[in-house]
């Protein structure tokens, strides 16, 4: 058992990993933009389709995923200028329906290219074993990879935000952009390189997922639910708070669906059991959510000054 609950823990923590990478770039072009993009998902997606075609033409994931990055970023930056450019000074209700009808063309752009069959990227043979962490259990190297990409992600935002004239922009732009215009910054070119940022994070967290998931359309529909409840959870705007309530989520989803049908079986008979735990396991999530904001209605790490 105690293996068991170590072992979901890690895959929590994987999956938490991967949802702030999607969450980080949201929350950032949020935060900084006050720009509502339900399309975010749809760049999660691009960058696991970009990995997929890459690696089938190099013979390589590693190659796969470093050319699909700058090309997610240069598609990033294409839709800044040609769509959300256009959407910045409309209301929440137009940015919403307009990021709705990107999803739906591009998730048909996706169709035309690839076909509607999902594609698989075979595991690279560096990593596709399992490494032994304590005592019988093992956990497969290609998850440590992503969980250990994903940190390094994480300490890469925090130092950029934090300690660099970017990061220091993009503070002063999320409270006080009229402030940063007038100083002499082109506040549209800092715009385009947050959504640019925030695509190429998306297109990582996809690319990454891409040998232990099928690449199929739509596949960034499901999780862009969930990215917008670790934003809320982390509150908006903040990095941090994304991290944290990516990790939250991560965990309290995966163990949840792992040992709720086994707590319940202590109340009632295996097949009731079973039916409610698999009812109950996603609601988990949510019920976080709502617990949070009762306590701290503006999330965990509330904004305040700015992007932290």
């Amino acid at each position: 058992m105690l293996n068991l609950f170590l072992l979901q823990s890690l895959n929590g923590i994987q999956f938490g990993i991967l949802l702030f990478l999607v969450a980080a770039g949201l929350t950032l072009i949020f935060g900084v933009m006050d720009l509502i993009n339900l399309a975010h998902g749809v760049l999660y997606m691009i960058g696991a389709y970009l990995t997929a075609a890459f690696a089938a033409m190099t013979g390589s994931f590693a190659y796969g995923i470093l050319i699909a990055l700058p090309a997610t970023l240069a598609i990033g930056i294409a839709l800044e200028v040609l769509v959300f450019r256009r959407l910045y000074d409309r209301s929440h209700l137009d940015q919403v329906l307009a990021t709705f009808g990107l999803i739906l063309i591009l998730n048909e752009t996706v169709k035309i290219i690839w076909g509607s069959a999902p594609l698989s990227v075979p595991m690279p043979e560096a990593f596709s074993g399992s490494i032994q962490l304590m005592g019988n259990l093992r956990y497969p190297t290609f998850r440590i990879l992503i969980i250990a990409a994903g940190l390094a992600t994480a300490l890469g935002l925090y130092f950029m935000v934090n300690h660099t004239r970017l990061g220091m922009l993009l503070r002063a732009g999320a409270t006080h952009g009229a402030m940063v215009s007038a100083l002499g910054v082109n506040i549209r070119r800092l715009f385009m390189i947050v959504f640019g940022l925030g695509a190429m994070l998306a297109g990582f967290a996809g690319g990454m997922v891409a040998p232990i998931l099928s690449v199929d359309p739509g596949m960034g529909d499901s999780i862009l639910i969930l990215t917008f409840v670790v934003i809320v959870i982390g509150g908006v705007g903040s990095v941090r708070g994304a991290f944290v309530a990516a990790i939250l989520v991560g965990l309290v989803d995966t163990l949840g669906r792992s040992f709720g049908p086994m707590l319940l079986r202590n109340l009632l008979d295996p097949a009731a059991a079973a039916q409610m735990g698999r009812t109950l396991a996603p609601m988990l999530v949510y019920i976080l959510m709502a617990a949070v904001l009762y306590l701290r209605p503006t999330g965990l790490f509330p904004m305040g000054g700015g992007t932290r």
